[in-house]
């Protein structure tokens, strides 16, 4: 029988415990628009003028990336880099 007593103080005790932690009303964290990040070419594209991937890469200290929807369509990323920024060459 002590057996049992141990396990109905354990059940309580896990049982208030549970209660407490999903009895509390939960705020919902809403992210302003502005403070949304943003895509890198969208970041930065206003700013500078990039000539290459590589001049990207020293302007900014990032890599570029394609997006998604670019690797879909099978564009190399060169052309990727043309389509975002407007390639110069």
């Amino acid at each position: 029988m002590r057996q049992e007593d141990i396990f109905k103080d354990l059940e309580r005790l896990i049982d208030r415990a549970f209660s407490k932690l999903f009895s509390k009303k939960k705020e919902k964290k809403t992210v302003k628009p502005e403070t949304q990040p943003k895509a890198a070419h969208e970041e930065t594209a206003p700013n500078f003028v990039f000539e290459s991937i590589e001049d990207y890469t020293t302007k900014t200290g990032k890599r570029f990336r394609m997006l998604k929807d670019q690797k879909e369509r099978g564009l190399s990323r060169e052309e990727a880099f043309k389509e975002t920024f407007g390639g110069l060459n």
